[in-house]
């Protein structure tokens, strides 16, 4: 068996003090309106989940799926829905995104920031601008440059190739919006109705 990554690691110790926290939760929760219960978890267990997300793209399956249970547990504190009941429109209530959508969210948001300037200027040179030969009608739909990778395993998991790919597939609509306020709320609705729909 061979040992855990980095990103392994980081998504293990996530998921442990992600667990230590909805325990603590669990043991006030019958002390707490449902609003200060929302803000609670959200506050100690869905902030771990967010912190780093972004390093966790295209990790294995069963690796996301470790984090996407612990999310699964924390509306059940919230909602009072049962161990036997489809989380699902618990999530949906909430309006919360899955930890995968939620990881490309992050890594479209950090393209938003270089794109507009809002990131620090090392940032810059992780996303090449795609310049046709000639005037194309798709070039628009294509900004950026996909590299090409010698790792498929860890090549395709980095930020200079999976998110101008991410990028790219988003519709024009959210690409040319240009608040920081208006492209999340545009992209959460845009994850959310693929998701839930």
């Amino acid at each position: 068996m061979l040992p855990p990554t980095s990103t392994q690691k980081h998504g293990n110790e996530t998921c442990k003090k992600a667990t230590n926290a909805i325990r603590s939760i669990g043991r006030i929760r019958k002390y707490l309106t449902k609003e200060n219960l929302k803000l609670l978890v959200n506050a100690l267990v869905i902030s771990r989940l967010e912190y780093c997300n972004s390093i966790l793209y295209g990790l294995p399956k069963q690796e996301l799926d470790k984090l996407q249970r612990i999310q699964n547990t924390a509306p059940r504190l919230i909602t009072g829905t049962k161990q036997y009941e489809h989380i699902k429109p618990a999530l949906r209530e909430l309006h919360w995104l899955p930890v995968e959508s939620r990881i490309i969210f992050k890594l479209l948001l950090i393209a938003f920031k270089i794109i507009h300037g809002l990131c620090p200027a090392h940032l810059s040179p992780l996303l090449q601008q795609y310049h046709p030969q000639r005037s194309l009608r798709s070039s628009s739909k294509l900004p950026f440059t996909v590299p090409t990778v010698n790792s498929v395993t860890y090549g395709e998991r980095a930020f200079s190739f999976s998110a101008p790919i991410l990028w790219n597939s988003l519709p024009d609509s959210i690409k040319s919006t240009t608040s920081p306020s208006s492209f999340k709320s545009a992209l959460k609705t845009f994850l959310f109705r693929k998701f839930y729909f």
